[in-house]
Protein backbone atom coordinates (compact mmCIF):
# COMPACT_ATOMS: atom_id res chain seq x y z
CA UNK A 1 0.00 0.00 0.00
CA UNK A 2 1.33 3.47 -0.91
CA UNK A 3 2.52 5.00 2.36
CA UNK A 4 2.68 8.47 0.82
CA UNK A 5 -1.09 8.83 0.94
CA UNK A 6 -1.98 6.97 4.10
CA UNK A 7 -3.25 9.53 6.59
CA UNK A 8 -4.60 12.27 4.27
CA UNK A 9 -8.23 11.44 3.58
CA UNK A 10 -8.49 13.36 0.31
CA UNK A 11 -5.06 13.34 -1.40
CA UNK A 12 -6.45 15.06 -4.50
CA UNK A 13 -7.06 18.19 -2.42
CA UNK A 14 -3.51 18.39 -1.10
CA UNK A 15 -1.20 21.27 -1.98
CA UNK A 16 2.42 20.42 -2.71
CA UNK A 17 3.13 17.63 -0.22
CA UNK A 18 6.27 15.58 0.33
CA UNK A 19 7.28 12.83 2.71
CA UNK A 20 11.02 12.28 3.05
CA UNK A 21 12.20 9.15 4.90
CA UNK A 22 14.58 9.82 7.75
CA UNK A 23 18.24 8.95 7.10
CA UNK A 24 19.06 5.38 8.15
CA UNK A 25 20.89 6.38 11.35
CA UNK A 26 17.74 8.21 12.53
CA UNK A 27 15.13 5.67 11.43
CA UNK A 28 14.74 4.44 15.01
CA UNK A 29 13.69 7.94 16.15
CA UNK A 30 12.02 9.61 13.16
CA UNK A 31 9.81 7.88 10.63
CA UNK A 32 9.80 10.63 8.06
CA UNK A 33 9.77 14.37 7.52
CA UNK A 34 6.60 15.74 5.93
CA UNK A 35 6.47 19.06 4.14
CA UNK A 36 3.33 20.73 2.75
CA UNK A 37 3.63 24.01 0.86
CA UNK A 38 0.74 26.04 -0.54
CA UNK A 39 0.07 29.17 -2.55
CA UNK A 40 -3.67 29.71 -2.87
CA UNK A 41 -5.48 32.41 -4.79
CA UNK A 42 -7.00 35.24 -2.73
CA UNK A 43 -10.28 34.18 -1.20
CA UNK A 44 -9.67 30.47 -1.74
CA UNK A 45 -9.60 27.99 1.16
CA UNK A 46 -8.33 24.42 0.98
CA UNK A 47 -9.55 22.13 3.78
CA UNK A 48 -7.08 19.34 4.56
CA UNK A 49 -8.59 16.41 6.44
CA UNK A 50 -6.39 13.74 8.00
CA UNK A 51 -6.78 10.47 9.86
CA UNK A 52 -3.54 10.82 11.82
CA UNK A 53 -1.12 8.03 12.54
CA UNK A 54 -1.16 6.87 16.19
CA UNK A 55 1.97 8.88 16.90
CA UNK A 56 3.28 12.29 17.87
CA UNK A 57 4.35 14.98 15.40
CA UNK A 58 6.83 17.78 15.96
CA UNK A 59 5.91 20.63 13.60
CA UNK A 60 7.78 23.79 12.64
CA UNK A 61 5.94 26.67 10.96
CA UNK A 62 6.80 30.33 10.44
CA UNK A 63 5.13 31.18 13.75
CA UNK A 64 7.01 28.66 15.89
CA UNK A 65 7.28 24.99 16.79
CA UNK A 66 4.63 22.76 18.36
CA UNK A 67 4.38 19.18 19.56
CA UNK A 68 1.14 17.50 18.49
CA UNK A 69 -0.10 14.67 20.67
CA UNK A 70 -1.83 11.50 19.51
CA UNK A 71 -5.23 12.16 17.94
CA UNK A 72 -8.34 10.11 18.65
CA UNK A 73 -10.39 11.54 15.77
CA UNK A 74 -9.84 12.90 12.29
CA UNK A 75 -8.34 16.36 12.21
CA UNK A 76 -8.57 19.15 9.68
CA UNK A 77 -7.00 22.46 8.85
CA UNK A 78 -8.14 25.17 6.48
CA UNK A 79 -5.28 26.54 4.39
CA UNK A 80 -5.33 30.06 2.95
CA UNK A 81 -2.80 32.34 1.31
CA UNK A 82 0.80 31.19 1.10
CA UNK A 83 2.57 29.04 3.64
CA UNK A 84 4.48 25.94 4.59
CA UNK A 85 5.00 23.52 7.44
CA UNK A 86 7.77 21.09 8.28
CA UNK A 87 6.88 18.07 10.38
CA UNK A 88 8.74 15.21 12.00
CA UNK A 89 6.65 12.07 12.49
CA UNK A 90 8.25 10.64 15.62
CA UNK A 91 8.90 6.98 16.22
CA UNK A 92 7.63 5.79 19.62
CA UNK A 93 11.20 5.40 20.88
CA UNK A 94 11.84 9.14 20.53
CA UNK A 95 8.74 10.34 22.38
CA UNK A 96 10.02 10.15 26.00
CA UNK A 97 12.88 12.48 25.10
CA UNK A 98 10.38 15.22 24.20
CA UNK A 99 7.36 14.43 26.37
CA UNK A 100 7.12 12.62 29.71
CA UNK A 101 3.39 11.91 29.39
CA UNK A 102 2.16 11.74 25.78
CA UNK A 103 -1.27 10.65 26.98
CA UNK A 104 -1.75 14.13 28.42
CA UNK A 105 -1.45 15.51 24.87
CA UNK A 106 -4.28 13.52 23.31
CA UNK A 107 -6.00 15.71 20.73
CA UNK A 108 -4.02 18.81 21.72
CA UNK A 109 -0.72 20.47 20.87
CA UNK A 110 1.75 22.51 22.90
CA UNK A 111 4.48 24.99 21.96
CA UNK A 112 8.08 23.88 22.25
CA UNK A 113 10.93 26.36 22.34
CA UNK A 114 13.61 24.64 20.28
CA UNK A 115 15.46 27.41 18.42
CA UNK A 116 18.27 25.02 17.48
CA UNK A 117 15.74 23.24 15.27
CA UNK A 118 13.26 25.96 14.38
CA UNK A 119 15.77 28.56 13.22
CA UNK A 120 17.72 26.50 10.64
CA UNK A 121 14.56 24.81 9.32
CA UNK A 122 12.83 28.17 8.92
CA UNK A 123 15.90 29.68 7.27
CA UNK A 124 16.00 26.78 4.83
CA UNK A 125 12.30 26.93 3.99
CA UNK A 126 12.26 30.67 3.28
CA UNK A 127 15.49 30.67 1.27
CA UNK A 128 15.92 29.84 -2.40
CA UNK A 129 12.33 30.80 -3.10
CA UNK A 130 12.96 30.80 -6.82
CA UNK A 131 13.63 27.08 -7.16
CA UNK A 132 11.07 24.30 -7.45
CA UNK A 133 11.27 23.64 -3.72
CA UNK A 134 13.65 20.71 -3.88
CA UNK A 135 16.68 22.60 -2.63
CA UNK A 136 14.94 24.26 0.31
CA UNK A 137 13.27 21.01 1.36
CA UNK A 138 16.60 19.18 1.20
CA UNK A 139 18.25 21.91 3.28
CA UNK A 140 15.43 21.77 5.86
CA UNK A 141 15.67 17.97 6.09
CA UNK A 142 19.44 18.18 6.54
CA UNK A 143 19.05 20.77 9.31
CA UNK A 144 16.40 18.71 11.11
CA UNK A 145 18.47 15.55 10.76
CA UNK A 146 21.50 17.27 12.29
CA UNK A 147 19.37 18.47 15.20
CA UNK A 148 17.85 15.04 15.80
CA UNK A 149 21.19 13.26 15.64
CA UNK A 150 22.67 15.51 18.31
CA UNK A 151 19.55 15.97 20.49
CA UNK A 152 17.55 12.73 20.51
CA UNK A 153 19.50 9.97 22.28
CA UNK A 154 19.69 6.46 20.95
CA UNK A 155 16.58 4.53 21.96
CA UNK A 156 16.46 2.33 25.03
CA UNK A 157 15.62 -1.40 24.70
CA UNK A 158 12.08 -0.55 25.76
CA UNK A 159 11.93 2.14 23.10
CA UNK A 160 12.97 -0.38 20.48
CA UNK A 161 10.16 -2.67 21.66
CA UNK A 162 7.75 0.22 21.18
CA UNK A 163 9.07 0.68 17.65
CA UNK A 164 8.68 -3.01 16.96
CA UNK A 165 5.04 -2.91 18.02
CA UNK A 166 4.43 -0.07 15.59
CA UNK A 167 6.13 -2.02 12.80
CA UNK A 168 4.15 -5.19 13.53
CA UNK A 169 0.73 -3.62 13.46
CA UNK A 170 1.50 -1.68 10.30
CA UNK A 171 2.90 -4.65 8.42
CA UNK A 172 0.27 -7.28 9.27
CA UNK A 173 -3.38 -6.37 8.53
CA UNK A 174 -4.51 -9.62 10.16
CA UNK A 175 -3.16 -8.45 13.53
CA UNK A 176 -6.27 -7.11 15.26
CA UNK A 177 -5.81 -8.04 18.95
CA UNK A 178 -3.36 -6.92 21.62
CA UNK A 179 -2.63 -10.47 22.77
CA UNK A 180 -1.55 -11.38 19.22
CA UNK A 181 1.01 -8.57 19.24
CA UNK A 182 2.19 -9.39 22.76
CA UNK A 183 2.79 -13.02 21.78
CA UNK A 184 4.75 -12.02 18.68
CA UNK A 185 6.89 -9.65 20.75
CA UNK A 186 7.41 -12.06 23.63
CA UNK A 187 5.98 -9.72 26.27
CA UNK A 188 2.85 -9.73 28.41
CA UNK A 189 -0.27 -7.79 27.48
CA UNK A 190 0.24 -5.65 30.57
CA UNK A 191 3.81 -4.82 29.52
CA UNK A 192 2.65 -3.87 26.06
CA UNK A 193 -0.02 -1.61 27.53
CA UNK A 194 2.60 0.15 29.65
CA UNK A 195 4.97 0.54 26.70
CA UNK A 196 2.25 2.02 24.47
CA UNK A 197 1.14 4.42 27.19
CA UNK A 198 4.69 5.67 27.77
CA UNK A 199 5.79 5.91 24.14
CA UNK A 200 2.60 6.91 22.30
CA UNK A 201 0.00 7.90 24.86
CA UNK A 202 -2.67 5.56 23.48
CA UNK A 203 -3.75 2.04 24.48
CA UNK A 204 -2.26 -0.61 22.19
CA UNK A 205 -5.71 -1.59 20.93
CA UNK A 206 -6.36 2.00 19.86
CA UNK A 207 -3.09 1.95 17.89
CA UNK A 208 -4.05 -1.29 16.17
CA UNK A 209 -7.49 0.02 15.31
CA UNK A 210 -6.07 3.25 13.89
CA UNK A 211 -3.85 1.39 11.44
CA UNK A 212 -6.74 -0.86 10.42
CA UNK A 213 -9.00 2.14 9.89
CA UNK A 214 -6.35 3.96 7.86
CA UNK A 215 -6.03 0.88 5.68
CA UNK A 216 -9.80 0.58 5.31
CA UNK A 217 -10.02 4.20 4.15
CA UNK A 218 -7.14 3.67 1.73
CA UNK A 219 -8.74 0.59 0.19
CA UNK A 220 -12.13 2.23 -0.15
CA UNK A 221 -10.60 5.25 -1.87
CA UNK A 222 -8.27 3.43 -4.24
CA UNK A 223 -10.33 0.35 -5.19
CA UNK A 224 -13.89 1.31 -6.22
CA UNK A 225 -14.78 -2.30 -7.02
CA UNK A 226 -13.93 -3.61 -3.56
CA UNK A 227 -17.01 -4.26 -1.43
CA UNK A 228 -17.27 -2.59 1.97
CA UNK A 229 -18.13 -5.93 3.57
CA UNK A 230 -14.97 -7.41 2.03
CA UNK A 231 -12.85 -4.61 3.47
CA UNK A 232 -14.44 -5.16 6.87
CA UNK A 233 -13.77 -8.90 6.79
CA UNK A 234 -10.14 -8.54 5.69
CA UNK A 235 -9.31 -6.03 8.41
CA UNK A 236 -10.89 -7.71 11.40
CA UNK A 237 -14.23 -5.90 11.65
CA UNK A 238 -17.21 -8.06 12.55
CA UNK A 239 -19.19 -7.01 9.49
CA UNK A 240 -20.17 -4.09 7.24
CA UNK A 241 -22.17 -2.51 10.08
CA UNK A 242 -19.23 -2.65 12.47
CA UNK A 243 -16.94 -0.84 10.01
CA UNK A 244 -19.67 1.73 9.38
CA UNK A 245 -20.04 2.38 13.12
CA UNK A 246 -16.28 2.92 13.50
CA UNK A 247 -16.19 5.24 10.50
CA UNK A 248 -18.99 7.33 11.98
CA UNK A 249 -17.38 7.43 15.42
CA UNK A 250 -13.87 8.39 14.33
CA UNK A 251 -14.39 10.14 11.00
CA UNK A 252 -17.93 11.45 11.19
CA UNK A 253 -19.21 9.83 7.98
CA UNK A 254 -19.96 6.40 6.53
CA UNK A 255 -17.63 4.29 4.37
CA UNK A 256 -19.90 4.69 1.34
CA UNK A 257 -20.13 8.45 1.89
CA UNK A 258 -16.35 8.69 2.16
CA UNK A 259 -15.87 6.67 -1.01
CA UNK A 260 -18.21 8.98 -2.95
CA UNK A 261 -16.60 12.14 -1.61
CA UNK A 262 -13.07 10.91 -2.32
CA UNK A 263 -14.01 9.88 -5.87
CA UNK A 264 -15.64 13.26 -6.46
CA UNK A 265 -12.52 15.07 -5.30
CA UNK A 266 -10.25 13.03 -7.56
CA UNK A 267 -12.57 13.67 -10.52
CA UNK A 268 -12.50 17.41 -9.83
CA UNK A 269 -8.71 17.33 -9.61
CA UNK A 270 -8.40 15.59 -12.99
CA UNK A 271 -10.76 17.99 -14.76
CA UNK A 272 -10.24 21.14 -12.72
Amino acid sequence: MEEQWRGPLYPARLPSFHRVPAPAPLADRIRWFWIPEWDLAPGRTSRQEVLPFPALNFVIEPGGARLYGPATRRSFRDLTGTGWAFGLLLRPAAVPFLCADPGALRDIDIPLEVPALRTPVTDAMVSQAGDDGGARRAAAVAAASDWAETTLPKPSPEGMLANRFEELIEADPSLTRVDQAADLMGVSVRSLQRIARKHVGLPPLAMIRRYRLQEAAERLRTDPGLGIADVAAELGYADHAHLTDVFREVLGFTPSGYRREAASGELEERHG
